[in-house]
């Protein structure tokens, strides 16, 4: 049964049509209906392009309109049945339609992040660059950011900059080498759909006379290429019907613009805007207080979300003298609450991975399983267990299992110089010394600069990892065996197949609901992050992303932080909360003025 406002966007008639939905409204089962409305009036199915952002969705779409879990993967057209699938799915399906109208040739392939990181090591040697100020992984985003964005490479080449005409020549070199090799990377199923529109009027005219409806799920998410291959679909019909909430965009760092969420008026001067508030996950009071934050975004799409669900119980906000007293009151509240409700599901949010660490030490120190979602546990990570391998061999120089592990992940060429000083004994006494021996002898942080993108989160990790190791400093052997049986407990975990909690970033949780959610290091400088605070459209999507974590949550929300409160603490209101420290004693927020807060 559709509420009022879903209706009127599912009976819509011609002409643009957003959805503005508010967290917990139904938006993906409006989007539905609208796609099984469309066909049930009378249009045929196959004239109808349905696009979402995740194969999942487009599974979970498919199944809600056919009652069948089996969805088309053939050509376009597929007769009697609609388009259901991503952005770079459809975008495969006319380049595979058109090949002869590219430089490509049929079979080609598609390359993943590995083949284009490959490639570009290869052009920053044929160039010569320093690798010291040409890291792969920095370039190959670059070359990413030119086909997303649409830019014009030919504008780089006429620069003054000699950065921008090496990028240039970069970008050159490897559009040649993907040519050579009858390749496209995974943006050009996008860039180059559009390039092929753009250069053949006949073949865009095709697929505008192909399809009546554009129908796309998340918005707010999309880049500037999504959005100009939807904007060429539909410019013929302007049957363009979308769904999404700018309160919700926090993929910036992806590419994703929620401007053009908010522009849709603009771009669209014809549109229909509807807006969907009425909340069914939440209770009363913790929609309240996703209203209240968000308010505080000055660049968004006006929402007042409303729920019929009870006021339910108040916010939790708990203050901690530490991140390990923090972890150890979540263990504690967690084993309370699975005895009381042992059914209901529980999951514990935070800004970064790193923040996992002492989380994951408490649930086992309690006995409570949990499960990672969306990422490796915190001593499965790569650069973890590759820099508590490198304390093993410090340990014992014996150990062939360690030695072999930093030979595969860096070359036995970067891994000799820590090899030579282990064996000629130049080894500190304690743990965070021959930590850090080991970094400097083989530019380890420089290396994953090198190779990841991610490597500023690669990096927390390493210092949430000598943050512990700190704990055991004089005994480096004592540490070993802390993290042994802490990896030999995430063993006997693994074999339970329904934990009692989930742990993942809020980034991860976006579209997932939980009865009860802790939100925690809700500290100023973790969320809002404090590479953020200096520009005010970051905070703002910071402040998005306290929203998300906020709106994952059913019946239960808790605040946790230690030392200095996250501003966002402050913009809840106090009534919607109630305030305890981590040892249960009465507790009230800090004087907002004495936190230095702008």
């Amino acid at each position: 049964m559709l509420n009022d406002r879903q209706k009127e966007a599912v009976e819509h008639g011609e002409g643009p049509l957003l959805m503005a939905a508010g967290a917990g409204s139904g938006k993906t089962r409006a989007l539905t209906s609208r796609l099984r409305f469309l066909i049930e009036r009378g249009t045929a199915p196959e004239r109808i392009v349905a696009i979402t952002f995740t194969n999942k969705a487009a599974d979970q779409m498919y199944e809600q309109v056919f009652n069948t879990k089996k969805r088309s993967a053939g050509d376009l057209p597929t007769i009697g049945k609609p388009f259901i699938g991503t952005f770079h799915s459809f975008g495969l399906r006319i380049l595979k339609n058109e090949i002869q109208k590219t430089d490509r040739r049929p079979g080609f392939s598609i390359y993943d992040d590995d083949d284009s990181s490959r490639m570009v090591r290869h052009i920053i040697k044929e160039l010569d660059l320093p690798r010291e100020h040409y890291r792969p992984a920095v370039l190959k985003a670059k070359i990413s950011r030119i086909k997303s964005e649409l830019q014009n490479p030919e504008m780089l080449k006429e620069s003054s900059s000699e950065e921008d005409q090496i990028l240039y020549e970069a970008h050159r070199r490897y559009e040649e080498k993907l040519e050579k090799s009858n390749a496209f990377d995974f943006d050009d199923l996008i860039a180059k759909t559009i390039l092929l529109l753009q250069k053949n009027p006949e073949v865009l005219k095709q697929y505008q006379d192909l399809f009546d409806y554009v129908l796309v799920d998340e918005y707010q998410d999309i880049n500037r290429s999504q959005y100009e291959l939807v904007r060429l679909l539909v410019k013929k019909h302007q049957n363009l019907n979308v769904v999404g909430d700018d309160a919700q965009s926090i993929y910036r760092f992806r590419g994703a613009d929620y401007r053009n969420f908010l522009n849709f008026a603009r771009d669209w001067p014809n549109a229909k805007i509807v807006k969907l508030e009425q909340a069914y996950r939440s209770t009363k009071t913790i929609i309240a207080a996703a209203n209240a934050l968000i308010a505080n975004n000055t660049k968004q799409t006006p929402k007042t979300l409303w729920t019929d669900n009870a006021s339910g119980e108040p916010i939790q906000v708990i203050s901690a003298g530490s991140q390990e007293d923090e972890a150890l009151w979540l263990a504690s509240e967690i084993q309370a609450l699975r005895r009381k409700h042992p059914k209901q599901s529980v999951a514990v949010l935070y800004r970064t991975n790193a923040q996992s660490r002492a989380v994951e030490q408490a649930l086992l120190q309690y006995g409570i399983s949990y499960k990672i979602f969306g990422g490796p546990r915190f001593y499965d990570r790569k650069e973890v267990k590759d820099v508590v391998a490198a304390l093993r061999f410090t340990v014992n120089p014996f150990d062939q299992s360690a030695k072999e592990r930093i030979e595969t992940s860096l070359g036995k060429r970067r891994s000799a110089p820590f090899f030579n000083q282990v064996e000629e004994g130049h080894i500190a006494p304690n743990s965070l010394g021959r930590i850090e021996i080991f970094l400097d002898a083989v530019g380890y942080k420089e290396w994953l600069k090198d190779k990841y993108l991610n490597a500023p989160e690669r990096l927390e990790n390493i210092s949430e990892l000598i943050s512990f190791a700190l704990q055991y400093d004089e005994n480096p052997e004592e540490l070993l065996e802390r993290i042994s049986l802490l990896q030999a407990s995430d063993k006997i975990d693994d074999q339970i197949s329904n934990p009692d909690v989930l742990l993942m970033t809020v980034h991860i949780s976006k579209g997932l609901e939980f009865d009860t959610v802790f939100v925690i290091g809700l500290s100023e400088g973790i969320l809002p992050h404090e590479k953020s605070m200096l520009k005010s459209d970051e905070v703002e999507e910071e402040r998005r992303l306290m929203y998300v974590a906020i709106t994952r949550a059913k019946n239960r929300l808790y605040f946790s932080y230690f030392f200095t409160p996250s501003r966002f603490l402050y913009e809840i209101p106090d009534e919607l909360c109630q305030f305890q420290n981590s040892d249960g004693r009465d507790y009230w927020l800090p004087d907002e003025d004495e936190m230095y807060i702008d």
